[in-house]
């Protein structure tokens, strides 16, 4: 603790001023890049989003619908899901994508990412046990914000309830 001295004439310690404000501004809470990505984003195309209620890729991306963004499938081998028509890829969609939310496996993930390079998406999603560190570093060179191996719904529900 530094030492400030009282101009009373009893000279007493007094806390510094300095080292109470750096304890205030340590219990500020740290930046949060992906509750900030969640809080600014609307649209999310959910590659390998499937129709089958079963499927993990489908209660994802109908929980992130129900949360209020709006969810663009892409998947060659359905006509819609979730109430939305698909693509067959992330090239063919028209609107601003604001996160490409991956569900295929990590041996497909590459061109995936040279797709959202190629469409200046400015945020990737690898869901859980979607690994791809080659394309995940071509993406941050790219200037790409990368989420890898980790749950939208499941982060979105810890930050937002």
């Amino acid at each position: 603790m530094c030492v400030a001295l009282s101009p009373a004439p009893n000279w007493r310690l007094q806390p510094c001023p300095v080292t109470m404000l750096a304890k205030r501004m340590a219990s500020l809470p740290e930046p949060d890049p992906i509750t900030d990505l969640l809080k600014r984003v609307r649209t999310i195309a959910v590659v390998g989003l499937s129709d089958s209620p079963l499927r993990p890729s489908h209660g994802v991306a109908a929980y992130m619908q129900s949360q209020g963004y709006h969810i663009i499938p892409v998947n060659p081998k359905i006509e819609e899901a979730l109430g939305e028509k698909s693509y067959r890829s992330l090239l063919e969609v028209r609107e601003k994508i604001d996160i490409v939310d991956i569900f295929r496996r990590p041996e497909y993930v590459e061109e995936i990412v040279d797709q959202a390079i190629r469409l200046k998406i400015p945020a990737i999603w690898m869901q859980e046990e979607v690994i791809n560190e080659k394309a995940a570093e071509k993406a941050r060179q790219a200037g790409i914000f990368v989420v890898m191996d980790q749950c939208i719904l499941k982060e979105h529900h810890a930050r937002f309830g």
